[in-house]
């Protein structure tokens, strides 16, 4: 199978490496000196720099070159949520194609299902989504992902690119749930890392990671998703994850956020994207338009907003009235 991977960070530079295996994989660099670099060096020394390129992986910055190259195969958009609408308009319309962002959209408050809708209905489109950092996926280490469409053919598509013994990949028909539990996971991972870095205890985060898992499951029925697709790989299996696991960048913000770092200070430091910090005043905005209560997500966008401390806006989470457990 002939893929294209449309851009050239770490997690797309590592689905592309696992892919080159098996199949014909371009890799696509929007910066042209990127790209002569990879070729040469044969490996991507600003995001993965200790995973060697598979002689096979060709790397190139010609965009029209790459989307003729998978015209017959399978797109893979691996851009920040913030070039998701560029890269879908400039798909051909019957193309095939999954991205790997997860969040909402900035200036529209979409997830990537409704600009696709937008931009090309007649593209079939879905997304790759679930538990994955980058670095163990470029390394082969055991990964689980899902693949999402109302399109059944791309889904299995999805599974011929990608399952393999270090990948496993397993399909979804609700695109809204899978994007929703990607969108909301990276914001309330910043919260488990406000409360990591304010020592409040295991108890404390557990306690914020399952109170957070109902308020992102919360807003995915209101956005009708699927109850069901929360306690998957992209729901459960997502937040767990980048709510616990060292190489998060949005538990990083968190962590940093509480050592009494600006938020300025944190993102210069961090040098990557950061989803969770794009995407958390929108999911409150879209939760706000639903009428779902979401205190945790605004709790988080009133500490990188600077209205609250770290530690104000624990005790107004701990202030909050008694109240019976419950998902929906």
């Amino acid at each position: 199978m002939k893929i294209s991977v449309l851009g050239a960070g770490a997690w797309g530079t590592a689905l592309a490496v696992q892919a080159a295996t098996r199949h014909e994989v371009l890799l696509w660099a929007r910066d042209a000196q990127q790209a002569q670099a990879m070729r040469e060096q044969r490996c991507n020394r600003r995001y993965l720099p200790e995973v060697a390129l598979p002689d096979a992986l060709a790397v190139d910055s010609d965009l029209l070159g790459a989307l003729a190259h998978a015209r017959e195969g399978l797109l893979v958009i691996a851009t920040p949520m913030s070039g998701l609408r560029g890269m879908l308009q400039a798909l051909p319309v019957d193309a095939r194609a999954l991205w790997l962002c997860k969040g909402f959209e900035a200036s529209s408050g979409l997830l990537g299902h409704e600009i696709a809708r937008e931009t090309c209905p007649q593209a079939m489109t879905g997304v790759l989504s679930g538990p994955s950092f980058a670095a163990e996926v470029a390394r082969g280490q055991p990964t689980a992902l899902v693949a999402a469409s109302a399109d059944k053919a791309l889904c299995e598509l999805a599974v011929q690119a990608f399952h393999s013994e270090a990948l496993r990949i397993y399909t979804c028909d609700d695109p809204v749930g899978v994007e929703v539990g990607g969108a909301v996971k990276n914001v309330l991972a910043i919260a488990t890392g406000l409360c990591d870095g304010l020592d409040l205890g295991l108890n404390a985060r557990a306690a914020l990671i399952t109170r957070g898992l109902a308020e992102m499951t919360r807003l995915g029925l209101a956005l009708g998703a699927q109850v069901e697709t929360f306690m998957g790989l992209s729901g459960l299996g997502d937040l767990v994850l980048t709510a616990t696991g060292d190489l998060s960048r949005n538990r990083r913000v968190g962590l940093q956020l509480a050592a009494g770092k600006t938020l300025a200070q944190v993102l210069a430091e961090l040098g990557h994207v950061a989803e969770g910090v794009y995407s958390a005043a929108t999911v409150a905005r879209r939760a706000h338009d639903k009428g779902v209560e979401m205190p945790i997500t605004e709790a988080v966008v009133a500490v990188l907003e600077g209205r609250l401390t770290p530690q104000q806006a624990v005790w107004q989470l701990m202030q909050r009235a008694p109240n019976t457990e419950r998902c929906g």
